[in-house]
C-alpha cells in the first residue's frame, strides 16, 4: 500500500504541468491554462488510487490546487491543518526524500489522518531549476488500512498493531485496545521484539513481535499472541502426532515381519547349503529359494560351483599330462643310456677324423665331419627350447652334407623370415623332416628336384615352418596311416612313445603337442609322384 502511494505521488510531483502549475507568475494561464489539467490528473490519481482520499499542490507562495473526497470534508482548509502541516514544509529534511507524518485529529468531528508529503523540485529547465517549488501533500485512506488489520486475525485474541514513527497506534484490529496494555508492549526490549519475545501483559504470557516497514521510516507492525492459544493449537497436533505414531509402529512392524520371511530365511537357507557345499559335496547346488537379490547369489554361486569344478577338471588334466611328458623325457633318456654311446667320445672322435682328413688333403672328409661335429653338437644341448636360428644352422650344416654327399644333385632352399630368428622354438624339430625328404623323396629321382625350407608368422600370430619337397611323394594309404598316428589321442600317443614305436614326424608331433597343446604340431600333405610338403606349427615365444 505504502509503495503504491510512493509510485502516485512520484508520478505527480515528476509531472512537466504540475512544477510549472508551482513557478507559473501568471495567474490567468496558471488558473485556466495549467490548472484544469493539475486537477485532472489529481482526479484521476484519487479515483485510481484506492489508498489515497485526497492530494493538495502548494507552491512557494501559498498558493494551492486540491482534490478531495466529499467524505472527508474540507480538511485542507482548517487552520488546525495548517498548523500541522507547516511542520513538515518548513522542514529541511522534506527536500530530500518523502515522509509519512504523525497522526493528525481533526477536532471538529474526532477523524484521524496522516499524510504522504513530497517536495516537488523543479527540474524543466527553468531559473528555479534543482530547487524546491512546492509540495504535494496526500491524504491516506485511514479506513482502508483499518480494514487490512480488522480482516488479520492470527489466533482468536491475538492483537495486530500498525505504529507510526511516533508510536501512535495508526490501525488494529481490536479497536478497544488499552493504552495502558500498549505501553506495557512498548516497555519491552526494542532489540529483541524483532525475533520475537515471551513477556507477561496484565498478568497473562504472551508473545510479543516487532516487523519494521522499510516503506516508512520509524514505522512498525507489531503482533501479542497469548501463548495458551499457542499451545492450546498444539494439543490436536499431539493427538495427530500420536496416532500417526501408533500406525508408523505398526505399520513398520509388518514391514519387519515381511522383510525378515522374505530375506532372513532365504539368506538362512543360503548359509545352511554353503555349509554343506564347503564339505566338499561337488555334485551338490544351492538351492534356489526366491527371485530377488539372495535368489541372484544363489544363481552366481551355483555357477562358481560349476567353474570350480571345471577349473579342478583342467588341473587334473594339465598334471597327468605333465606326468606323461616327464615320463616320456625319461623314457628317452633311458634309450639313449641303452645306445650305450658317449656322445662327448663321438664329438671329440668327429673332431680327430675332421683334423686327420685334412692332414692327408682330403676336403670333403674334413666338411662332412666338420658339419656333422656342429649337428652333434647341438642335438646333444641340455636345453629344451632354443632359437630359431639355432635349429637354421644346424639344417644348413646338415644340407652341407647332402650337398657334398650328392654331388649337387638337387637344390636346396632355406627362406626364413628374420623375425623369428630370435624366437624360441624345441630342439631337432626340422632336421629329422629335411631328413626324411632326402632319403624317401629326392634321393631316388634323377637330377633335377629341389628342397625348400619356408618359416613365418601365420594369421594367428603363430609360428608356421614349411618343408617342401619334389621327389617321389608317398602312396596315399600310408600317407593316411602317418596321418592317423599324428591325429591320435593324447592317451595313445603316450602309449606308443612307451612302447618305442614314437619315431620320426610322431615323434616331433608329440613332442610338439606335449610343450605347447593340442592347437599345435605337424601335418603333412603328399601326392605320388609330385612331392610332399610337412608343416610344423608352434606358438610364437
Amino acid at each position: 500500500m505504502f509503495n503504491e502511494i510512493k509510485l502516485s505521488t512520484n508520478i505527480v510531483v515528476n509531472n512537466k504541468k504540475i512544477q510549472e502549475f508551482t513557478v507559473e507568475g501568471n495567474d490567468y494561464k496558471r488558473d485556466f491554462d495549467i490548472g484544469t489539467y493539475v486537477i485532472d490528473l489529481m482526479e484521476y490519481m484519487r479515483s485510481f488510487n484506492t489508498y489515497v482520499n485526497g492530494i493538495m499542490i502548494n507552491d512557494n507562495h501559498g498558493r494551492s490546487v486540491y482534490s478531495l473526497a466529499t467524505a472527508n470534508g474540507d480538511i485542507f482548509f482548517l487552520n488546525q491543518y495548517d498548523e500541522f502541516i507547516s511542520k513538515y514544509k518548513n522542514d529541511s529534511e522534506l527536500d530530500k526524500k518523502g515522509r509519512f507524518t504523525k497522526l493528525f485529529k481533526n477536532e471538529k468531528i474526532g477523524s484521524e489522518y496522516f499524510f504522504y508529503i513530497v517536495p516537488i523540485i523543479e527540474s524543466i529547465g527553468g531559473v528555479h531549476f534543482s530547487q524546491r517549488t512546492g509540495y504535494c501533500s496526500v491524504m491516506v485512506n485511514m479506513e482502508k488500512i483499518k480494514g487490512l488489520v480488522v480482516n488479520t486475525e492470527l489466533t482468536p485474541n491475538s492483537t495486530l498493531y500498525i505504529l507510526n514513527s511516533q508510536n501512535e497506534v495508526v490501525a488494529s484490529n481490536h479497536t478497544n485496545s488499552s493504552s495502558n496494555i500498549f505501553k506495557e508492549i512498548l516497555s519491552v526490549d526494542q532489540h529483541s521484539l524483532a525475533n520475537g519475545v515471551k513477556t507477561k501483559i496484565n498478568g497473562k504470557d504472551v508473545i510479543v513481535q516487532e516487523k519494521g516497514l522499510e516503506q516508512a521510516v520509524g514505522w512498525r507492525i507489531l503482533s501479542m499472541i497469548p501463548v495458551h492459544e499457542l499451545t492450546t493449537d498444539m494439543n490436536d497436533i499431539k493427538n495427530i502426532s500420536f496416532i500417526a505414531g501408533i500406525g508408523i509402529t505398526l505399520s513398520m512392524i509388518i514391514l519387519v515381519y515381511f522383510f525378515l520371511n522374505n530375506l532372513t530365511r532365504p539368506v538362512m537357507g543360503l548359509v545352511a547349503d554353503m555349509k554343506r557345499a564347503g564339505k566338499r559335496d561337488m555334485n551338490f547346488r544351492v538351492k534356489v529359494r526366491s527371485t530377488n537379490e539372495v535368489g541372484a547369489l544363489a544363481y552366481d554361486i551355483n555357477n562358481m560351483i560349476d567353474k570350480m569344478e571345471e577349473m579342478t577338471r583342467d588341473v587334473f588334466n594339465t598334471q597327468a599330462r605333465l606326468y606323461e611328458s616327464e615320463l616320456s623325457k625319461k623314457q628317452a633318456e633311458f634309450s639313449a643310456l641303452q645306445s650305450q654311446i658317449n656322445p662327448h667320445f663321438l664329438y671329440n672322435t668327429l673332431n680327430c677324423i675332421s683334423s686327420i682328413g685334412l692332414e692327408y688333403g682330403s676336403k670333403e672328409i674334413a666338411q662332412i665331419t666338420s658339419y656333422m661335429s656342429k649337428i652333434f653338437r647341438y642335438s646333444i644341448k641340455k636345453d629344451e627350447l632354443v632359437q630359431i636360428s639355432e635349429e637354421i644352422q644346424c639344417i644348413k650344416a646338415y644340407m652341407n652334407i647332402i650337398s657334398i654327399r650328392y654331388e649337387n644333385k638337387f637344390s636346396m632352399e632355406v627362406n626364413v623370415d628374420e623375425k623369428l630368428l630370435e624366437r624360441g622354438t624345441p630342439k631337432m624339430i626340422l632336421q629329422p623332416i629335411v631328413e626324411n625328404s632326402v632319403y624317401h623323396g629326392l634321393e631316388s629321382i634323377d637330377a633335377g628336384g629341389y628342397l625348400h625350407v619356408s618359416g613365418h608368422i601365420d594369421a594367428n600370430g603363430d609360428v608356421c615352418f614349411q618343408v617342401a619337397d619334389s621327389g617321389k611323394g608317398i602312396a596315399q594309404e600310408e600317407l593316411d596311416s602317418i596321418k592317423a598316428k599324428l591325429n591320435m589321442d593324447h592317451s595313445e600317443r603316450v602309449k606308443n612313445s612307451l612302447d618305442g614305436k614314437n619315431i620320426g614326424l610322431s615323434n616331433i608331433n608329440n613332442r610338439i603337442k606335449l610343450l605347447f597343446g593340442e592347437d599345435y604340431g605337424v601335418e603333412i600333405h603328399s601326392q605320388l609322384g609330385e612331392g610332399t610338403k610337412v608343416t610344423v606349427k608352434i606358438p610364437y615365444i
